[in-house]
This record gives structure tokens, sequence and C-alpha cells, in this order.
């Protein structure tokens, strides 16, 4: 990650005010993060084609949840170790090597034929990502002076919110006008542009002093995390906890992780620097910000199919839906640092918690025919509350930090976050796999007995079997019945979550600071509530 200046090996000296194309140097920064931003923002809404067996691949509900989470995975696995060689081996031929990796990916996903084939293809995406992103605030850190600094990473802050709002829409047209790899062919042109200004603009720069890389520690977290994640998955995919191919996957990836804790804490230069987690009050932020993303991930998840599969949205009517999430982190991210100046992290993490807390519990009032301003007033709420949960909650973990360790803060922060996500995904989607199978069972008489396990599967296969077979319409409202009272529960499910995450930070999370304080994470923080 980033260093202070003076250490810093440079082939284009910035100069006393910074570099001379510092702020097109940003907006080329800015355009190869959107790339990673967008891709993500537009799966949400592709999620129900391409579980549909005729216009997409079929895909199951387990195997929608692998191609989410085999990208997560991969890109927190490595985010900090991508940082490293960044440093080592130059941030610009790494943030090309992203860029070419996350163009390549995308486009054999855009054609893959099969749900596993995208699975393995989004993985890959993951490992572009994960080069992408460490390098463009490095970069931004060596190009920009302090006194420009805060404002340059506002300034990519932004950017990123608005790629969070102007995703679901763009893959909505693409689903509207072409097949369901246009949402990953899209990736292509954006990569090939960014490719050619990186190569003419952007300086080259590295940090001369040689710091390790823990491959043993890094190989430990991605094994414990992804049989972790497959055994909970294969629990709601099989319906059966108990099951040894449910339980030995969860107790191994638990003892891989511990075991990779451990290792952690013996080693020079570690792959997560787990003695960070010794003072409470990073703990309780870093808890904070996982605890808050894994009640609202797994939402955004369930409630995408909702929209399409449930109430017939169409995929640029579902994205055009979710604007209010990002209008409110728009609205409210850049103010939350004067709010945390006037009223402390804490308060206003405890009460950006609160707000998401009410959001998850109104989807219980989520129906098959209610109204849809519900959903609206759900999603701008949760956009407001994580407004106000991230930039205090970082801002604590930097608080807590030397400067010269900054960017550790930030990676765990990263790194919080998508595991958090990945896990949501894997758990609520298991709960509401699980729920709606038993709820859709009753009503399966009317179909052919070879059938039943395969339209129990998902929503998206329960609809079309029914069209496949003619069977009678009863059958498709008691499935859009069960898979509502699935949501209900997993909602449940987040609230609890949320509420967790209220108690942590009431407990240990550091209050107002002293007057005079600075708090230089703010900028970095925003740019982090806004890249959901």
């Amino acid at each position: 990650m980033a260093t202070s200046s003076s250490r810093e090996a440079l082939t284009e000296q910035p100069g006393p005010g910074g570099h001379p194309r510092r702020w097109a140097i940003l907006g080329v920064l800015v355009l190869s993060l959107l790339v990673v931003v967008l891709d993500n923002t537009v799966l949400n809404v592709a999620l129900t084609t391409i579980a549909d067996p005729n216009k997409g691949l079929g895909a199951s509900q387990s195997q929608l949840e692998w191609a989410i989470n085999s990208y997560t995975l991969v890109f927190a696995g490595l985010l900090f170790t991508f940082g490293v060689i960044g440093d080592r081996i130059g941030r610009k031929r790494m943030l090309i090597i992203g860029m070419v990796l996350f163009g390549l990916s995308s486009l054999i996903s855009s054609y893959a034929t099969s749900p596993d084939q995208l699975i393995w293809a989004r993985a890959a995406m993951g490992l572009g990502g994960a080069a992408i992103m460490p390098q463009t605030l490095s970069i931004i850190s060596n190009v920009f002076e302090p006194h420009e600094r805060g404002k340059a990473i506002g300034m990519w802050a932004g950017a990123v919110g608005l790629a969070v709002a102007i995703g679901p829409v763009t893959g909505g047209v693409l689903l509207d006008h072409f097949w369901w790899g246009s949402v990953f062919l899209i990736n292509v042109p954006i990569v090939l542009v960014s490719l050619i200004f990186i190569g003419v603009m952007v300086p080259e720069s590295r940090n001369p002093e040689r710091a390790g890389i823990d491959w043993f520690g890094v190989a430990l977290s991605i094994v414990g995390l992804v049989l972790l994640t497959y055994g909970i998955i294969q629990g709601g995919d099989k319906n059966d906890w108990l099951a040894a191919t449910v339980i030995g996957p969860v107790v191994g990836g638990l003892a891989v992780l511990a075991l990779f804790v451990w290792h952690e804490t013996r080693v020079a230069h570690p792959a997560l620097d787990v003695k960070l987690f010794r003072d409470p009050r990073l703990s309780a932020s870093v808890s904070a910000i996982a605890l808050g993303f894994f009640g609202m991930a797994g939402v955004f998840f369930f409630i995408s199919l909702y929209l399409q599969s449930v109430r017939d949205y169409s995929p640029l009517q579902a994205g055009l839906l979710t604007l209010p999430f990002a209008a409110a982190q728009l609205i409210f991210s850049p103010r939350s640092a004067a709010m945390v100046t006037r009223f402390g992290a804490k308060a206003v993490a405890t009460g950006g918690l609160i707000v998401v807390f009410f959001a998850i519990l109104s989807y219980q009032f989520v129906g098959v025919d209610s109204p849809i301003w519900i959903v609206e007033v759900a999603f701008f709420l949760q956009g407001a509350g994580m407004a106000n949960v991230m930039p205090p909650a970082t801002n604590s973990v930097m608080s807590v930090l030397p400067r010269e360790r900054a960017g550790a803060g930030s990676s765990l922060t990263n790194v919080a976050r998508q595991v958090s996500v990945a896990l949501a995904v894997a758990i609520l989607g298991s709960v509401v796999a699980s729920v709606y199978r038993d709820s859709l069972k009753p009503y399966l008489g009317a179909v052919p007995q070879q059938l039943r396990g395969k339209a129990a599967e998902s929503i998206g296969a329960t609809r079309g079997v029914a069209e496949k077979f003619g069977l009678p319409p009863e059958v498709t409202q008691h499935a859009k019945e069960s898979f509502v009272h699935a949501v209900h529960v997993a909602s449940w499910v987040s609230a609890v979550m949320a509420l967790l995450s209220v108690l942590v930070v009431v407990k240990w999370m550091p209050g107002k600071p002293k007057e005079g304080a600075a708090v230089e994470a703010t900028p970095v923080a925003q740019a982090e509530a806004v890249e959901v």
C-alpha cells in the first residue's frame, strides 16, 4: 500500500506541487475503478436472467450465489497481497496487469455456456479486481501532495458513487436489448480505453523497501473461506444442515481459518495483520463494518430476485428501482464527516445502523402485491444508514493506527466488507433456498415427480418448469408467495445482524474526537461507503 512520499521511488518525480498531470491521472484512475464497481452493480439485475433456462444459463440458487462469491472471495483474499506486489514491481505495471486480466475474464464470462464456466470466469475477474483496487489509491497518494489529496480522493469517491447509481440502469438497458452476457462484455471497451490512458499518462512508482509476501497465508485464507462458504451453500441447497457434505466443509473451513489466524501472528510480513485486532476500538469498528454489510448485502441479493421474479419488473425497471439507495449514498456520505466532527463516530455509526435495522425490518411489509414504494423507502433508508456507518467506522480504524499503517487500515475495512458480503450471500441465500423449498413443497402436486426437485431449486426454476409444461397458474402464484415468505425470514436474520452491530458499536467504538483532532481518513471512508 502507499507509504510516505519520501520513501517512494518514482520514475517521474511529482514536483513540489504534485504531478503536473495529476488531475488527468485522477480521471484515468477513476475510469479504471469504474469498470470494477460497474460490473458488480450490473450483475445484481442480471441474476434473474442468468437463472432463466431459456434466456440465460438456467443457474440454480446455489450457482447464482457462487457467481457472486467466487469473485468476492478471490478479491478479498488477494487484496493485501496485490497491494504489496504493486509496491514491489510497480503500481502502474500492476494496474495494467489487473486491467488486462479483468478484461479477458469479462470476455470469457460473457460467452460462458454453463453456470460452472461463469463461476470460474468470475473468480478470474476477482483476481483482476484485487490487482486494480489497491493501486488506484496508492497512485493517487503519489501524484497528489497532502493538501490536495483529500479533495482528490473525495472526487474519486463521488465517481464511484455515480457508478453505483448507473450500474443497475446500464444492466437493465443491456438486458432489454441484448443477451445476458452483454453485462460482462460492456467491461471490455472500458478496459481497452483505460489501458491506453494508463500507458500514456500514469507515472510508475514503487516502494524501494522490500516487503515479504505471505503466500501460505493467502492460500490458507482463500481455502478456509471457500470451504466455509461451500458448506453453507450446500446446506441451503440440500436442505439438510446435518449432512456430512455440509458439516465437513464448514468445520474444515473454520479449522483452516483458525490455522490462518495462528500463522499470521508468527510471520514477519503477514497477509492480514491480525495483531491489529488487539485494539478493541479497531476491532469494534471493523466488526461494525462487517456486521452492517452482512445485514445489508444479503437483502440486495434476494430483493433483486423479488423485483423480477415476483413483481415481474423488467431488468431495466429493476435497475431504476435501486436508484433511491444510490441517491441516499450520494446525499449523505459527503455529509457524514461533519456529523462525526459534531457528534462523534460512535453516535453517528449507531444512528446509521439503527436506520439500517429498521430499513431491513420494513421488508416484512413486502408482499406479492404490496405497494412498490415500500421497497423504495427501504432502499433509501438503507443507503442513508450505511452512508453514516462506513465513514465513522473507517475513521475509527485510522485513528488507532499510525500514519504509516493507513494503507493496512484501509485494506482491513475492504477485506471485512468483501468477506462479509460473501458470507451474507451464502448464509442468507441458503436461508431463502431452504425456506422457499419447504414452503413450496405442498403445492407441487401437479408437477411430474421427476421434475419436482428441479422445480423447487429456485423461483426462476419453478416458473420455467411451469411455463414449459403448461402447469396451472396457481403453481406460479404459490411460488411467488413462498419466495416472499423466504424473504421475510431472511430479512429477520439480516435485521438481527444489524442490531448486533449496533451493540458492538455502542460498547467499543470510540466517541467524539477531541477538539482540533483531524480525521484524515474521511475521504477514504467516503469512497468505501459509496462502493457497495
